[in-house]
């Protein structure tokens, strides 16, 4: 058995978010595990820019309300102790709501290949994040 050494929470890189967002880096694994888990805190109306992960990615909301969005458009309103996965490759971001702080737990897998884990892409525009949102299911 082994205790994690806490790293010290970082500010989350402004290439890849809109808005203030910082996280703590839960788990990063070494091999043989592949596990990675990050507590990640956006400030009201923050997001992530587009992106894919290769192996998938699984979300947990631990306080606020998410908006989680996909290609087609769908926004979902995620509140907390709800949990989604995001399957491998599909483009996706996920943020806080306009008015309240959102924390979760992002949880994906290293690859095995040594290839990307996350591919980022384009910020997502204030249209995509202010379209109509679907309630978590």
């Amino acid at each position: 058995m082994e205790f994690v050494r806490q790293q010290a929470t970082s500010k989350a890189p402004a290439d890849w978010f809109t808005g203030d967002v910082w996280w703590d880096v839960i788990v990063a694994g070494r091999e043989p595990s592949r596990m990675r888990a990050n507590l990640v805190r956006f400030s009201p109306g923050a997001r992530t820019n587009w992106h894919r992960h290769a192996v998938g990615q699984t979300l947990h909301v631990v306080s606020g309300i998410a908006y989680i969005g996909t290609r087609d458009g769908t926004v979902f309103e995620v509140h907390p102790g709800r949990t989604v996965t995001c399957p491998p490759g599909e483009e996706h971001w996920h943020g806080a709501a306009p008015d309240r702080f959102m924390e979760h737990l992002a949880m994906w897998e290293a690859t095995t290949d040594g290839s990307p884990e996350t591919t980022w892409a384009e910020p997502v525009t204030d249209q995509q994040y202010g379209a109509p949102r679907s309630h978590d299911r």
